[in-house]
């Protein structure tokens, strides 16, 4: 299911989630002009590689700034066309009505704190790897967490391939999201018993992103939410029911 749009309006303009989309942008043109030696050095550098954490657990020779500043910069690298437009149409769909429930500067905390804790969760199942992950993944997983306990019946208009036809239909948030995070469990678990070599998907901080979106929402003082009366386009909040 490919979501095309939700019906939950924003009180506010989004200013992270589109400076986030800019910048991941930006970013991206930036390492396609790199030539290809230059491009691995660059991943490699800063992308979050597992098993130098666990080299740094260990007593080799690394600073903390090799190992943990990658867990950060590795949040804004993406590897391809798809892998970037993928993020980032998620990111335009869900991340506004995040945004306007935390405020934009809570909301852009929450998005990092998210990408940390994901990059980390990836690292718990893959300790010994030595492929850089990067991607916003994590960070946009947790949004996708506290859109779907802020707006579980929220509807989504999703693209559905049904053999050889596409159909479009509205679907609760609930259903769309939790249909996105079960996949991604599978994948993960499928992932742990596959060889290594063909896990080029860190489904982990997928997962984990999810959950720890969910799990501290509330520690980012969300405020009341909006509800949206299709029909009468009237606004009202959680202080209303």
């Amino acid at each position: 299911m490919f979501p095309i749009r939700d019906d939950v309006p924003s009180r506010s303009f989004p200013f992270v989630t589109l400076a986030l989309i800019c910048i991941n942008v930006a970013i991206f043109f930036f390492e396609i002009s790199l030539g290809g030696l230059e491009l691995k050095t660059l991943l490699h550098q800063y992308g979050f590689v597992p098993q130098r954490l666990t080299a740094f657990g260990a007593g080799y020779d690394l600073t903390a700034r090799e190992v943990f500043l990658p867990a950060f910069t590795a949040i804004f690298l993406h590897g391809g066309w798809m892998h970037l437009i993928g993020n980032m149409w998620y990111l335009w769909i869900f991340g506004d009505n995040v945004e306007d429930r935390l405020g934009h500067f809570r909301f852009l905390a929450f998005y990092i704190v998210c990408g940390l804790v994901g990059n980390f969760g990836h690292y718990l199942f893959n300790y010994t790897s030595e492929m850089p992950a990067i991607g916003a993944s994590g960070a946009i997983a947790g949004v996708l967490g506290a859109y779907v306990v802020s707006y579980p019946g929220a509807r989504i208009l999703v693209l559905v391939p049904l053999f050889f036809f596409l159909q479009f239909i509205e679907l609760p948030a609930v259903i769309v999201l939790g249909f996105w995070f079960v996949i991604q469990f599978f994948q993960g678990v499928g992932a742990l018993l596959a060889p290594k070599w063909l896990s080029g998907v860190a489904w982990w901080a997928h997962i984990i992103g999810f959950a720890i979106g969910i799990l501290i929402l509330n520690m980012f003082r969300p405020r009341p939410r909006i509800f949206y009366r299709r029909h009468t386009y009237s606004y009202y909040d959680d202080f209303d029911l």
